[in-house]
């Protein structure tokens, strides 16, 4: 359990940051996408950086208990699968890159959600 808390302690504030970002710096985000989805280097470096991250977790909180640790184990796996795709099919990570780019309120709506998300494992991490 002592494993588990360190992740909330890790993961929550990572994307409450990230999920600000989304909200208030919309347009530079945007832009930042747009380049990023012009690079299929990009794509495979940032592919393989989230496959070790997520491995790194599975490996050390693989979890299936029905209880809070088990969103952090689904968040693990969630990142490998997302590192093998972005790795082994980058013109598909390109393509929905660009729909979910056209979709204006894609960014609010994953910005709220990784804010909301952030903050519970904030909680859990350092009130709980």
């Amino acid at each position: 359990m002592e494993t588990s808390f360190f992740l909330a302690k890790l993961i929550g504030p990572v994307l409450i940051v990230i999920g600000l970002g989304l909200l208030v710096k919309q347009t530079d985000f945007r832009e930042m996408a747009t380049d990023f989805l012009a690079s299929r280097a990009m794509i495979f470096l940032s592919g393989l950086l989230t496959l070790v991250a997520g491995l790194a977790i599975v490996l050390a909180h693989n979890i299936w208990e029905f209880n809070w640790p088990v969103i952090i184990t689904i968040l693990g796996w969630l990142s490998v699968g997302g590192g093998v795709f972005r790795i082994l099919f980058p013109d598909s990570v390109q393509s929905m890159g660009k729909s979910m780019l056209s979709k204006p309120t894609m960014m609010t709506v994953s910005g709220a959600i990784q804010i909301l998300l952030g903050l519970w494992l904030c909680y859990i991490g350092y009130v709980a």
